[in-house]
């Protein structure tokens, strides 16, 4: 165990090795690190992670450690700068597998192999690691070669088809949401495989495709296919089985609300506060099947009242009244948000370069076992030193030698 961790962290004492890189390997591997492994992630300046390389940056100067994706998805963990170029590198790697118990990485199928870093050679020296490998579209069958990213997975898992306007054509989502699933998905699927290690002493390898995962967020459209043969319509904010159901532009510029009505209960209510009591008794829309053959009518009667509203003042009144209502948020409103604020979502970080910065932490509470967020992003090779001298046992002179030929960059 490293670095002081507390003991009663879920994860204290599990040290995963981390190849991986952008999104969804990383985030996969930060939650191990939340619940309390020694997360090193191998990495070199050579071929940076992308996710160093893109905006925003701290106080908007560009730096391979100031990047704010880069430090929001790698909380907690320790940079080791190795040139897997170099055949020392990819041996000191495999050095450092075999003392892990985790192997993740996040490259197209093909590549670990061609390191010698794949899940038969790292077995060999470590019998009981466990391996996850999360690419785009599986280690086996046609699409395997192919190279994904997160903004391909909205497509290729059919959501973009079910995205859009009646009469419209398919939309993106924007979000990249394959990443944050498949890294998601990965962490159960390791957390699995370590209670399955704890119980038998055996490791497994662990191959996921993020396409698949992804379809995990489709289940009502992938049924109705099943079922009826045919794909729901796209239908925008709207839903089959409310009414109103939607998004509303408020006063303000670029300024929505969105409000949901889940029963009779709450459209009467709905009326009351909008000021228009005689709509609960109107014929049109007494019931659901008449407020959904008569939505258009019945959006624009809320959309005329919400424009000349504030947003949280539509908000804090359609709440009162027992009407779902909340506003469509930013990013900087989340980062104010009163509620998230409580609830101890957030954490200031101390970070080298970067200084002191605003990050989404854990998104949870466990009462047995305490997590918390230990540490900023790591600089690039900021633990280089410590794990080549207290993870593999090298000495001073060694490492140096190492620097010199350049294996450490």
């Amino acid at each position: 165990m490293s670095r002081g961790m507390a003991m009663t962290r879920p994860l204290a004492g599990i040290r995963v090795c981390d190849f991986t890189w952008v999104w969804a390997g990383p985030f996969c591997t930060m939650q191990l690190a939340h619940l309390g492994a020694d997360v090193i992630k191998i990495e070199s300046a050579r071929r940076s992670d992308t996710l160093r390389r893109l905006p925003s940056f701290a106080d908007n100067e560009p730096g391979l450690n100031r990047a704010g994706y880069f430090n929001q998805y790698n909380q907690g963990k320790r940079s080791l700068a190795l040139d897997l170029s170099t055949m020392q590198g990819r041996e000191i790697a495999l050095q450092l597998a075999a003392r892990s118990d985790i192997v993740a990485e996040n490259f197209a199928p093909g590549v670990m192999a061609r390191m010698g870093l794949d899940y038969d050679s790292i077995r060999k020296v470590n019998p009981t690691v466990i391996m996850v490998s999360l690419s785009g579209y599986g280690a086996t069958g046609p699409l395997s070669p192919y190279i994904a990213y997160g903004p391909s997975q909205v497509p290729m898992s059919g959501m973009s088809s079910l995205t859009g306007f009646p009469g419209g054509p398919p939309l993106q989502v924007g979000l990249s949401y394959g990443d944050p699933t498949g890294g998601l998905h990965g962490t159960i699927a390791v957390l699995s495989a370590l209670w399955h290690r704890q119980q038998t002493g055996e490791g497994q390898y662990i191959d996921e495709s993020q396409w698949e995962a992804a379809l995990t967020m489709l289940g009502e459209g992938l049924i109705a296919q099943a079922m009826n043969g045919v794909a729901p319509p796209r239908d925008g904010n709207r839903d089959p089985a409310m009414a109103p159901h939607g998004t509303y532009r408020c006063a303000g510029e670029d300024s929505w609300v969105s409000i949901a009505c889940t029963g009779e209960t709450e459209w009467r209510a709905l009326c009351q506060v909008i000021g228009q009591p005689a709509l609960a008794s109107d014929a049109r829309f007494v019931r659901l099947e008449g407020r959904k053959q008569h939505e258009d009518e019945l959006d624009a009667t809320i959309s005329a009242w919400t424009a000349t509203q504030d947003r949280w003042a539509v908000t804090q009144r359609l709440q009162a009244a027992g009407v779902a209502a909340f506003p469509s948020m930013s990013a900087k409103d989340l980062s104010d948000d009163p509620h998230l604020a409580e609830r101890g979502i957030f954490v200031e970080l101390d970070h080298p370069e970067a200084g002191r910065r605003r990050h989404i932490g854990i998104p949870y509470r466990m009462s047995g076992t305490p997590v918390s967020v230990q540490s900023p992003a790591p600089c690039l090779g900021q633990h280089t030193n410590e794990v080549l001298r207290d993870v593999l046992g090298l000495p001073g002179d060694a490492i140096t030698a190492l620097r010199d030929k350049g294996v450490l960059e």
